[in-house]
């Protein structure tokens, strides 16, 4: 669209602002294709991506050859450069409409604020996108509603799973507990129809641009999460229920059952977004927190279980914080109490989490108070490594504390 009398330095101007992916405004000299010269007042502004990368650039052109050479004609024969301007604009609704100063919802297609907080991944449709693209009939926007809304479920269960795995695991509560298996396989069943969908969602490229060729997608997702998703909906529950499956067999299954704390990849990677707010890096560093700390409580308590009690030689170990416990609180270990020839007693298993999870929480921002103390070899181990996560966590706040001040 350049020209002979379209001015050098311009054109020169108008390519340093691509190749330095600036926002200018020119006004520029213009050839239709009848090689008529048009005047255009032309804005240019980048487009970039979720990953601050300029993917695409927005060029608008006003028409404004009325105010560069106003026309006349022998209506106008005489008057005045200004009335002859002031004739040409009124007899021009598209010039007035051109030159009205645009609305600020025109300019800026953003999503509402409400959408940005339930939108949970960062990969949402791209501001520049002003209509839904078109995609096969089985394809799903992964920014809709439907889509939206199952992520908020995905999110709510993953968070369950990272709570309720561990403790299971730990205290053992789903032995013949049909209301804890039935209530497990329905999120496993849930997880399950979360990897069909996967199958059938849209994703955005590298270049800003949203997929939604069904090879592509299959593609992109059995190289991303497919094996941990399908690995954390296996139905571990279901095969202990049996009762011809080995003990070993079991305490395998059930460990596996922790691979699907690798879904809190996926939530880390959907939440990234919103570390840019102060009140937001601070509800999710308390929440990380207290989800270490519950982890790190079953993992003590499994600690103390497996040292109490010594089956071969059928004696107590005193010196663990389990057994201790127990007698400070009038509940102590004892042998063959009722007949059954096993170890009864002990504290209850409310009691033995809310005294694991007093010990972890003090010792990850304290050092303990001393009424909850590690006594064996194992338990000082542990104990060790729990401060020097504390230790880290603790700096790795401090850090965020100046950004945090000014909430």
């Amino acid at each position: 669209m350049y020209g002979e009398l379209t001015d050098k330095k311009t054109i020169e101007k108008v390519r340093q602002t691509f190749d330095n992916y600036e926002s200018n405004c020119f006004e520029v000299l213009l050839y239709k294709k009848s090689r008529t010269p048009v005047w255009f007042y032309m804005q240019i502004a980048p487009i970039r991506n979720e990953h601050d990368k300029v993917v695409l650039f927005l060029c608008t052109f006003k028409d404004i050859t009325l105010f560069k050479q106003p026309i006349e004609d022998d209506s106008t024969r005489g008057w005045t450069k200004f009335a002859r301007l002031t004739r040409a604009l009124t007899n021009s609704r598209s010039v007035l409409q051109q030159l009205t100063p645009m609305n600020k919802a025109e300019v800026v297609h953003k999503h509402s604020r409400l959408a940005e907080v339930l939108q949970l991944g960062s990969d949402i449709l791209p501001q520049y996108k002003q209509e839904a693209p078109k995609t096969p009939p089985h394809i799903i926007l992964h920014y809709c509603a439907f889509k939206t809304t199952w992520d908020w479920v995905i999110l709510i269960l993953t968070f369950y799973t990272a709570i309720m795995v561990p403790y299971n695991v730990s205290f053992k509560t789903k032995q013949n507990n049909i209301a804890w298996l039935v209530l497990d396989s329905v999120v496993d069943v849930i997880f399950l129809v979360d990897i069909v969908l996967n199958f059938h969602t849209t994703f955005v490229g590298p270049g800003g641009e949203v997929i939604s060729d069904p090879k592509l997608i299959r593609m992109n997702y059995l190289k991303t999460w497919f094996v941990i998703d399908l690995l954390s909906c296996l139905p571990y529950d279901i095969i202990n229920a049996f009762e011809n499956v080995d003990e070993g067999i079991s305490s395998l299954f059930s460990s596996l059952k922790v691979v699907r704390l690798l879904r809190l990849g996926r939530v880390a990677r959907k939440l990234d977004h919103y570390l840019e707010y102060g009140a937001a890096v601070l509800v999710l560093l308390v929440c990380v927190f207290g989800l270490v700390a519950h982890w790190l409580a079953c993992i003590w308590y499994s600690i103390g279980d497996y040292e109490v009690i010594n089956e071969l030689t059928n004696t107590t170990k005193t010196d663990s914080w389990l057994y201790q416990l127990g007698v400070s609180i009038g509940t102590p270990y004892r042998y063959n109490v009722s007949g059954s020839g096993q170890w009864e007693g002990g504290p209850s298993k409310d009691s033995l989490y809310i005294s694991s999870l007093y010990f972890t929480m003090t010792s990850l921002t304290t050092i303990g108070f001393g009424n909850i103390a590690p006594t064996t070899d194992a338990e000082k181990i542990f104990s060790v490594a729990m401060m020097m996560v504390g230790c880290k966590y603790n700096c790795f706040y401090r850090s965020w504390n100046p950004c945090l001040l000014k909430y």
